[in-house]
């Protein structure tokens, strides 16, 4: 027979545990048993040890009375912490067997009686404590990131790719530092930002493997390395995305989406404090209104890399030029490594929706702008897809991993906003269709088919798991041994 199913406690039902584990703390201490309570409060002892269990709640009057009777005030009985160490593991025994990790186990739900010991007690607690760690460190498929990533990425699509509570947190914040003026946000400015959250930024060369910053909350301290990020803007934006972190209150994730969610709002928000709304918005529509919108433009008024404009403009594009726009970022092979929409344009998705590593067409902009011989300047190309004609500004780019592209357009109707919408540039895209560039021509089929045998580069993420870890991909060690070095000395 399977065993009976835990209760899923919310929040009111641990406020009523809490409460009733702090009249039961405080009815020991005065000595009295709960028939001897509940006759001086008119009430039964059965009703009484309802309540000490969290099953129901008393009303005032009577929860007055209990207080009066046990020589406390009201308040007392309705602190916010457990009243002993006894009665927060029982409480923490209760939580934990209340998570969907525990049920999905289907094992008994185990009380805490007055008889189980102190240790037994403990033994559980640290028990479910270790099973949660390890939960948070396993490592999560590559299937489950993805589908992480596209709820994600469908979700800032519905938000038009707009987070309004985090622009008005950085444009506060960036008010507060006197950063008023439609220009590049200068790197004493974020180390001003970061004196007022309570931080001094450290550049050290020693930072542990796969952390592009570390954050010492204790010492007040941000850790970032020596030199800038080639485009200008690298250790600005590392540092106010580890800023982001106290900012925006978050808690050590507890899941890969979680993990997910959590860098696109860093993200977004250091893209926010570069390039604030207000002046970004404004810098926008005059040039719409010029007819001149250009990503390079923006890229250079504000001192970032051309990559950040682009998603930056996708912020802004619909909620303030009543534009609809697409953009995505292309390695040579033509795989997405990440992309966002919403003008229609027809990104490829696997089965689950996802677009990571979806290879795009060989005619559309981001392709392209690999055959061109200079490119130094952004290059523009009309686009005719089986939904419509698309216009598009493509920049390259190269890193250690290879060349990349930076790709931002939006549909044909929208184009006249645009500087370079007179390109005569135009090429005709119907894939999905096999035939329009996955398919080799007759005579080339008929020379090679059969004739030729590649040896294909492995991908080294094929076979490998996500990275594991508190935080993935991190070394625990590594870091608390890093912070255990820099840390400022308590000697006196």
């Amino acid at each position: 027979m399977a065993p009976e199913a835990t209760p899923t406690l919310g929040d009111e039902a641990f406020d009523r545990l809490l409460l009733g584990k702090r009249i039961r703390y405080f009815r020991t201490r005065a000595d009295l048993t709960l028939d001897a309570l509940g006759e001086r409060v008119g009430v039964v002892g059965s009703q009484l040890s309802l309540i000490e269990n969290g099953r129901r709640e008393p009303r005032l009057s009577l929860l007055q009375a209990i207080a009066r009777e046990l020589g406390v005030d009201t308040g007392e009985l309705l602190r916010p912490e457990p009243p002993d160490r006894r009665s927060a593991l029982e409480i923490e025994l209760e939580r934990a067997q209340s998570t969907p990790i525990y049920q999905q186990l289907q094992l008994p739900h185990v009380r805490a009686p007055r008889t189980l010991g102190d240790d037994a007690l403990e033994s559980l607690v640290g028990l479910h404590r270790e099973l949660a760690k390890r939960s948070r460190a396993a490592a999560a498929t590559p299937e489950e990131a993805r589908r992480a990533n596209t709820a994600i990425r469908l979700q800032m699509r519905a938000n038009d790719n707009y987070l309004p509570e985090i622009e008005r947190i950085a444009e506060d914040l960036m008010q507060g530092i006197g950063h008023t003026t439609p220009s590049a946000v200068t790197h004493r400015q974020v180390a001003v930002l970061a004196e007022r959250l309570g931080f001094t930024l450290i550049f050290v060369d020693d930072l542990p493997r796969n952390t592009r910053s570390i954050t010492d909350f204790e010492n007040g301290r941000i850790y970032l390395p020596p030199a800038s990020i080639p485009g200008g803007h690298g250790l600005r934006s590392l540092a106010l995305q580890a800023m982001a972190h106290r900012v925006l209150d978050h808690d050590r994730p507890a899941s890969y989406a979680e993990f997910l969610e959590q860098r696109l709002q860093i993200n977004y928000f250091a893209a926010a404090c570069l390039m604030p709304e207000a002046r970004t918005a404004e810098f926008l529509r005059q040039a719409k209104e010029d007819r001149n919108l250009a990503i390079e433009d923006l890229r250079d008024a504000f001192g970032v890399t051309h990559e950040a404009a682009a998603h930056r403009f996708t912020n802004l594009a619909t909620r303030h030029l009543d534009l609809r726009v697409h953009h995505y970022r292309l390695d040579t092979s033509g795989g997405l490594l990440r992309g966002y929409e919403n003008d229609g344009l027809p990104l490829p998705v696997d089965q689950s929706g996802a677009i990571e590593e979806q290879v795009v067409c060989r005619k559309w902009a981001g392709r392209t702008a690999f055959d061109r011989t200079n490119r130094t300047s952004e290059f523009y190309q009309y686009t005719d897809t089986p939904v419509g004609t698309y216009w598009s500004s493509a920049q390259t780019g190269d890193t250690e991993q290879g060349a990349f592209s930076i790709t931002c357009g939006v549909a044909f109707d929208d184009a006249k906003w645009f500087r370079g919408r007179d390109t005569q540039a135009r090429t005709t895209s119907t894939c999905p269709d096999p035939a329009c560039c996955r398919t080799p021509d007759t005579e080339l089929l008929e020379r090679w088919e059969g004739k030729a045998w590649p040896s294909a580069r492995m991908h080294a993420h094929v076979l490998s798991p996500l990275p594991t870890g508190s935080f993935p991909g991190v070394d625990d060690t590594e870091m608390y041994e890093f912070l255990s070095t820099h840390a400022p000395s308590t000697d006196m």
